[in-house]
């Protein structure tokens, strides 16, 4: 006998009340619905019903969450920063599949149901953080879906071996390869983006470039990439994440950038940084852009903030980017959804007939109501299982 689940009393995506069947883990019928025998039912109660939330860009393997409270004195430059991560990291003993569960649970409490995580690879912790992010993914992959990016934290080239194990982190099955500002860290941005690319040749596999890299060195890296994306038909395979340069005083040299996004299917990134020149999320979607969004680093070395809920994203990335309409608060939201499974080439997404059961029901009139609201009453569906409750999963993860 298949496996169904009948919700009752949804609004699906903020439209009108409706029944949904889910079958064998993919929506099959909505409207209407007369119950089967056997299948178990879900009252919805008039609550919005919403794809699973899609956080496109973390760092699972590193996160403090769960462990006590840690000060946070490290910067104001990158190096900084990374050099202050590798002293925790050695002072904590930071268990990769430990934290990254943790994470992933709490991730899921908050309605996201797809994880695209970056994970350390140097030659001071070489495989260990892909090897237990691995674990972690292999263990909760009936419940949630993890992608790895293979990253090189500390840089490519200035660290000697690190390329080779990038290389090993492919061969055992991590899905992307990742990049990390190739002017202002590894200073030689043609090796590095050669590195990166060739990989991905090798491979077959997407690329993420961290490009934190601002005005105009970060559009100069931004052009390489853009060069070599259309030289290598790489087109729909790459995401620039932060793309701060994209923010830069010169409306014009950014809109050319912009348009090169869109021309060559390159994805865009965004955390809504306070802190940064950031990506104009209405004018790169309105070019035809990918635009996807995550949390980055939660309540980690470089982070003390956070708790992984992507409407909480979306609301910082409506505010970051003045959007005061219900219109555009939803076009936050779609970054977070839609953008996010966009750019991880999600199969199956949406609320659909035929679309894999992936659900999020949450309190609100509106989805700008829901992002504003952010309600702790949400209810989690993967693959037409309820894995998450209000406030609590609906059963321990190990």
């Amino acid at each position: 006998m298949p496996e169904e689940l009948l919700i009752r009393n949804v609004r699906p995506a903020g439209g009108g009340s409706a029944d949904v069947l889910v079958r064998d883990g993919r929506i099959a019928a909505i409207g209407a619905i007369e119950a089967s025998a056997g299948a178990a039912e879900l009252d919805g109660g008039g609550r919005l019903l919403l794809p699973g939330l899609v956080e496109a860009h973390t760092h699972l393997d590193k996160t403090f969450w769960g462990m006590s409270w840690r000060k946070h004195g490290a910067g104001p430059r990158l190096i900084d920063r990374i050099e202050n991560e590798r002293r925790n990291r050695r002072a904590l003993d930071l268990d990769p599949d430990r934290q990254s569960g943790r994470l992933v649970a709490q991730l899921l409490t908050m309605g996201t149901t797809h994880v695209r995580s970056h994970v350390d690879v140097d030659t001071e912790v070489g495989l260990a953080g892909i090897e237990g992010v691995m674990a972690m993914r292999d263990r909760l992959k009936a419940i949630i879906e993890v992608e790895i990016v293979a990253f090189p934290q500390s840089g490519l080239l200035i660290r000697p071996g690190t390329l080779e194990l990038l290389d090993r982190a492919l061969a055992l099955g991590t899905e992307v390869v990742g990049g990390l500002d190739p002017c202002a860290v590894d200073r030689d941005p043609k090796g590095h983006l050669d590195a990166i690319f060739g990989l991905a040749g090798k491979y077959g596999r997407p690329i993420d470039v961290h490009l934190h890299e601002r005005g105009e060195m970060g559009a100069f890296s931004l052009d390489l990439i853009l060069e070599r994306v259309r030289a290598l038909g790489m087109q729909g395979k790459v995401t620039v994440s932060h793309g701060f340069c994209l923010g830069m005083p010169d409306a014009g040299h950014a809109r050319r950038l912009i348009e090169g996004l869109a021309k060559e299917r390159v994805a865009v990134m965004t955390t809504a940084s306070a802190s940064s020149p950031v990506p104009p999320v209405k004018e790169c979607i309105e070019a035809g852009v990918v635009v996807c969004a995550g949390s980055d680093g939660i309540r980690d070395s470089w982070n003390p903030y956070g708790r992984g809920d992507m409407l909480e994203r979306a609301m910082l990335i409506g505010l970051r980017n003045n959007f005061r309409r219900d219109e555009e608060i939803e076009l936050a939201l779609d970054v977070c959804t839609y953008g996010g499974a966009k750019a991880m080439g999600l199969q199956g997404y949406g609320l659909s007939i035929g679309c894999v059961a992936d659900l999020l029901l949450v309190p609100g009139e509106t989805l700008a109501e829901a992002v504003v609201s952010r309600s702790a009453d949400r209810t989690v569906i993967k693959r037409g299982r309820i894995v998450a409750r209000p406030g609590a999963l609906t059963e321990p993860v190990a």
